[in-house]
């Protein structure tokens, strides 16, 4: 569809070219082999096209195998690194003496500073560039998840999330703004799939290693399991925010290993007027606040991470509940869920891309995980089907998170995309705020995730009803 009015255009040039050609010799040579040569010139005219469609997709071929392994490996660690509190929860909820709902405290209480610092991070990343914010986040993020292996009160508990929020704070939304650099619209629910695919690798492995540490390192050097837990996962994203820094470009124009005329194309694809736009990072941002869509989008992301709260923080939880007791048993399969639901997000961002279409996609798929947040609830009594559900879970949260944000870089101009996209994350962060400790507090309250879980559903339900709701907003609107 990108490329039908280049294929008429170079289709009506031919033709041109082919009546200049042949116009004189109409006569003489006749209309059916003026056809036949007519006929091939139309024939070069789309092996031309195919040439340059070949060298586009060869050039976005190099473009991703450079940047995204390295920033899904980042991604991979950053999941783990804000997750594994849920399992260390197994076992340092009573050194700490953690109640349910101090838990769920403790796990909102890094939205918190993940939320006041969003903003300004991604400002910031305008400013000083990808490279530098990028290895600053993930140095400082590793740090304090190694000190976490420290604390020993709910008061150092709680302080050291906060203290992570701060330190993790843009990193999400930041990788969002700096592949818009890179991709055009047309190709980022494909871009941001393999990126979410992330979140889901990050749950295959980020379980079973989880539970295979603190099953074996208990008592090495005098640390309990959970504290080697932190200790191992935080020292990773040091090393990589380290290696940021020499292995990311700030975007095509800095990158060495583009040529020019690479550079160049990159930039036509993208199109964006926003680079000769002369206002501030924040007069920018001020104007996206006052776009309608801006709003509506925010509650959107603020309802998926609802879902997350369940899958992230709860479903080593649930699946013990079910009745499987053993640690790494419950690391191994709390990876199901996640390898489920990185299968089916790859088919509905193909799907999505194929017909050029988010927001109903959005819909379904939120209308899905609500559902199975409902179910989820009632299958406590059975471990399958409790797997069975959390899949569900899994196969909408990844893909709504992955469709979501295609949908605001279609909206937000070059200058307020730092600042909308991180207040869009940061509205949502409020959600991950919110929601572990609603959820934790009516847990302990009734013995039950029923309650809780139905209001997630609820909140899913509006939000999928939001984004749904922007297909009708004229552009000019937004």
């Amino acid at each position: 569809m990108a490329h039908a009015p280049r294929r008429c255009c170079e289709k009506n040039d031919f033709r041109a070219r082919s009546d200049r050609l042949l116009g004189p010799w109409q006569h003489e040579i006749g209309p059916p082999v003026g056809r036949a040569l007519e006929k091939i010139l139309q024939q070069q005219a789309g092996r031309r096209s195919i040439a340059e469609d070949d060298s586009e997709r060869a050039l976005y071929r190099k473009v991703i195998l450079r940047i995204i392994p390295f920033i899904f490996v980042c991604y991979v660690l950053n999941y783990i690194d804000r997750v594994n509190v849920s399992f260390a929860k197994l076992q340092f909820k009573d050194d700490l003496s953690l109640t349910d709902a101090s838990y769920g405290l403790g796990v909102g209480l890094f939205y918190i500073g993940y939320v006041l610092f969003e903003v300004p991070s991604n400002l910031l990343l305008q400013r000083i560039g990808a490279r530098k914010t990028i290895t600053r986040i993930m140095c400082l993020w590793g740090l304090v998840s190694m000190a976490m292996a420290f604390v020993s009160t709910p008061a150092e508990f709680y302080l050291a999330r906060i203290l992570l929020g701060v330190a993790e704070a843009g990193f999400f939304p930041g990788i969002i703004l700096y592949l818009t650099f890179w991709f055009p619209n047309r190709l980022r629910g494909r871009v941001m799939s393999f990126f979410v695919l992330a979140i889901a690798v990050s749950g295959m492995v980020g379980g079973p290693i989880s539970g295979l540490i603190m099953q074996q390192m208990g008592g090495f050097l005098g640390f309990k399991s959970w504290q080697w837990l932190f200790l191992m996962e935080g020292m990773l994203p040091v090393l990589m925010g380290i290696a940021a820094f020499f292995v990311l470009d700030d975007g095509p124009r800095e990158a060495a290993w583009l040529s020019s005329s690479e550079k160049d194309r990159l930039a036509v694809n993208l199109a964006i007027k926003g680079r000769i736009e002369s206002r501030s990072g924040f007069q920018a941002f001020l104007s996206a606040l006052g776009k309608p869509m801006l709003w509506m989008a925010a509650f959107g992301y603020f309802s998926i991470t609802w879902a997350g709260t369940v899958l992230n923080f709860w479903t080593p939880t649930i699946i013990q509940r079910s009745g499987i007791t053993g640690i790494f048993q419950v690391g191994l399969l709390s990876a199901v869920p996640y390898a489920v639901g990185a299968v089916g997000m790859l088919a509905v961002c193909y799907n999505s891309d194929r017909l050029l279409e988010r927001h109903r996609h959005f819909f379904a798929i939120v209308f899905v995980a609500g559902c199975a947040a409902i179910a989820i609830a009632y299958s406590t009594w059975s471990s399958s089907l409790s797997i069975v559900c959390l899949a569900l879970l899994a196969v909408g949260y990844l893909s709504a998170i992955a469709l979501f944000w295609t949908i605001p870089t279609g909206f937000l101009s070059e200058s307020e995309s730092p600042g909308g996209l991180a207040f869009i994350s940061s509205v949502g962060q409020i959600g991950s705020l919110v929601a572990p400790v609603l959820f934790g507090y009516v847990a302990e309250r009734t013995g039950s995730l029923t309650m809780g879980a139905s209001v997630v559903a609820l909140v899913l339900f509006a939000g999928g009803c939001a984004v749904l709701s922007l297909r009708f907003f004229p552009r000019s609107q937004g």
